[in-house]
């Protein structure tokens, strides 16, 4: 199939987001399937509003069916709702032609903590975009219960993998040189208001807080809290290392569909502790790989006492193959 991609987030930026649909792009290849992505780089573009790093396109919509009759897709997928997931679904709905879209990220919360826009505000606009498609992925059962209380409908299942391989408890230990006293309770991801890092970083523990990432929030925070080590954003090998030299993965967030994070960090050998929100009780709740409280301290305090190797195991079950089937199968074909 040739398929025609619709994202407002896509590199440079690196997130879950990006990091997942280039996964199911790269699993998909061998098999003969192509992918056609419009992105903000083919267009020009402004800063976010309070998140200059995302570029946002300006204008997609002028001469947007242009665009997409010349990729001649089999199917057509929008994950993001910027101005890109606009515009193309706005063409298919004209049209009358088949689409899925994604949830992939908690829009409405996201919007509500940054600008004075209510809840429910954002819910009615995420309903209104996401109801002409045939197919809206959500990656775990609490947040599609969560949607489907919001009144959504068409919802369908499309998990999440990890690289077992790059994210592995033997690899090279990065702050091994910096002498920081254990244990080591780390961060990864974006540094922004909406992750709640805060959170964490307020909380009174032993040892040391590492952060790795970068966003709007790191020269605000790192000023604030000086005793923790802000490492900037990571990829790859190097990310590897950061999580394989932590003790124990703090995901503070109350606004992430799922966490690929937290994935990466169990495949690394680290037990999770988090909030009772959508992804960690999916993902973390009763596997016996971490531990759930409106307490993040204890949580922290309970997680720490969990064997690396059943992280490791449990993360071994998710499969970025099973999560590029699973994206295929929910397609839609245009004919």
């Amino acid at each position: 199939m040739k398929i025609l991609l619709a994202s407002d987030a896509w590199y440079p930026q690196i997130n879950g987001v990006v990091r997942t649909l280039n996964r199911v792009r790269e699993e998909l290849a061998p098999q003969g399937h192509v992918f056609e992505v419009i992105c903000p780089e083919q267009f020009r573009t402004f800063p976010c509003p309070s998140y200059p790093e995302i570029p946002l396109a300006i204008l997609p919509g002028l001469g947007m069916a242009r665009r997409i009759e010349a990729v001649g897709a089999d199917a057509i997928h929008i994950a993001t709702e910027g101005p890109i997931g606009l515009a193309v679904r706005n063409y298919c709905v004209k049209r009358g032609l088949p689409f899925t879209t994604s949830y992939h990220t908690r829009f409405p919360e996201y919007l509500s903590a940054r600008l004075p826009v209510s809840v429910e505000w954002g819910y009615r606009f995420m309903r209104w975009f996401h109801k002409p498609s045939q197919a809206i992925m959500v990656a775990t059962q609490s947040m599609k219960r969560e949607l489907e209380a919001h009144g959504f409908h068409n919802l369908v299942d499309w998990t999440r993998g990890v690289d077992t391989t790059l994210f592995r408890p033997e690899a090279p230990q990065a702050l091994d040189g910096l002498d920081l006293p254990r244990p080591i309770h780390l961060y990864v991801g974006r540094v922004a208001v909406e992750k709640n890092i805060k959170a964490f970083l307020e909380l009174k523990l032993e040892g040391s807080k590492v952060v790795v990432g970068d966003g709007p929030q790191r020269a605000e925070l790192q000023a604030q809290f000086p005793e923790v080590y802000f490492a900037g954003a990571k990829q790859g090998e190097e990310l590897a290392s950061y999580y394989a030299s932590g003790d124990v993965f703090v995901f503070p967030s109350r606004t992430d569909t799922f966490g690929l994070v937290m994935l990466e960090a169990m495949a690394s050998g680290l037990p999770v502790a988090a909030y009772p929100v959508p992804g960690p009780l999916d993902i973390v709740d009763g596997v016996g790989v971490g531990a759930l409280s409106e307490d993040l301290g204890f949580a922290v305090g309970e997680a720490i006492k969990v064997p690396r190797a059943q992280c490791r195991e449990h993360a071994l079950k998710y499969s970025w193959t099973a999560c590029a089937e699973m994206f295929l199968e929910n397609l839609h074909p245009l004919r």
